[in-house]
């Protein structure tokens, strides 16, 4: 039991030791957390990006909304090494119908390639599959799951490990359409994984 203890011990005082948090909170709400560690660290900003840093135009006329926690945006970092995962998300609202919404991200997510309708997990139309390999079911993709609504729907294009995404559903009330811009980039062999993670 001591032989095993004490290398253990001597590791966890390390990284502890190594370990580096800061978590900034502006007066406008803006949070932004840093891990840092030895081995690699977990970066989380909110409320600091625009519809350019997901690689997307913003809709004519959005405007921006927060979610329950009242943020309208999140960049997510996180890697260890060669390892890397990062999200982006952006949130918006117009009072204009899904359908021209999702016309005009079909075109704007040609920029990468084909572009794929999703409703419940479902291809609607063609194609079914990018290119690249992406599709709509969550079973082809084990590790990533986009959840829509009942009425929502979602376009995506690229690959597999890196997707840009644009979900569409109508407000709690009905008169908006509300969306989101997400870029994903998985890290490399995470979509063979046979585990969900």
């Amino acid at each position: 039991m001591k032989r095993f203890f004490f290398p253990v011990l001597a590791v966890s005082l390390l990284v502890v030791a190594g370990c580096r948090i800061q978590v900034d909170k502006s007066k406008n709400g803006d949070k932004n957390v840093k891990i840092d560690t030895p081995m690699g660290g977990l970066h989380v900003r909110t409320d600091q990006m625009s519809a350019a840093d997901v690689g997307l135009p913003v809709y004519p006329g959005a405007q921006l909304v927060a979610d329950k926690n009242n943020d309208k945006s999140a960049d997510i970092h996180m890697g260890f090494g060669k390892w890397q995962l990062r999200v982006k998300v952006i949130k918006y609202q117009t009072p204009d119908s899904q359908d021209s919404v999702l016309t005009f991200y079909r075109k704007a997510l040609g920029r990468y390639g084909d572009v794929i309708e999703c409703r419940n997990g479902a291809a609607v139309g063609t194609p079914t599959t990018t290119r690249e390999g992406l599709t709509c079911s969550s079973s082809h993709s084990k590790n990533v799951h986009i959840q829509e609504s009942e009425d929502g729907r979602s376009l995506r294009a690229g690959s597999q490990q890196h997707q840009h995404i644009v979900g569409i559903d109508k407000d709690s009330t009905g008169a908006n359409t509300r969306f989101s811009m997400v870029e994903l980039e998985l890290p490399e062999g995470l979509e063979n994984s046979g585990e969900s993670q």
